[in-house]
């Protein structure tokens, strides 16, 4: 796979690692994994981290929107 492939699938596992972390707790979705493991590499977690820091990010960008 190309660095570029890794760096969106990892981002893409990262947005959805916060759903499927919750579903997680409530016993569901055991086929699905909160982290590719077989993905480990370094464009793969730069993407994955972006990717699961992206809603924390967003909601902080907008609350110092408001302050304005």
């Amino acid at each position: 796979m190309l660095w570029w492939q890794d760096v969106l699938l990892g981002f893409w596992n990262g947005l959805t690692g916060w759903i499927v972390l919750i579903v997680h707790l409530f016993g569901a979705w055991k086929e699905f994994p909160v982290y590719n493991v077989s993905r480990t590499g370094g464009w793969y977690d730069f993407g994955f981290l972006a990717g699961a820091g992206s809603p924390l990010l967003g909601g902080w960008g907008a609350r110092a929107g408001r302050r304005r």
